[in-house]
C-alpha cells in the first residue's frame, strides 16, 4: 500500500528517516539507529531460542510416542502368549 503511493519502497524510507530527524533531531539519529540495530539483534536472538525450544520439544515428545509404542508392543506380546498358554490349556483339557 505504501509502495503504491510512494514509488518505491526507497522513497518510504526517505521520508520516514526526514520524519525522524525532524521529530527527534539529527543529534539523536545515531542513537535511534543503534537502538534499532540492538533491538533487531535481541529479536533474532529470541527468536532462534524459540525454535530450538519448540525443536526440543518435539524430540522429547517425539521419544515419549516412541516409548509408549515399544510399551504397548510390549503388552500385546505378553497377552498374545497368555492367550497361546490359554488355548493350549484349554486343548489339553479336552
Amino acid at each position: 500500500m505504501i509502495k503504491m503511493a510512494l514509488g518505491s519502497a526507497y522513497d518510504a524510507a526517505i521520508i520516514i528517516v526526514v520524519a525522524i530527524i525532524l521529530i527527534f533531531g539529527a543529534s539523536k539519529l545515531p542513537e535511534i539507529f543503534r537502538s534499532l540495530g540492538r533491538a533487531t539483534g535481541e529479536f533474532k536472538k529470541g527468536k532462534l531460542e524459540a525454535e530450538m525450544e519448540l525443536a526440543q520439544l518435539q524430540q522429547v515428545q517425539q521419544q515419549q510416542q516412541t516409548q509408549q509404542q515399544k510399551d504397548l508392543q510390549s503388552k500385546i506380546d505378553e497377552l498374545q502368549k497368555q492367550l497361546e498358554e490359554l488355548k493350549k490349556q484349554q486343548s489339553q483339557n479336552k
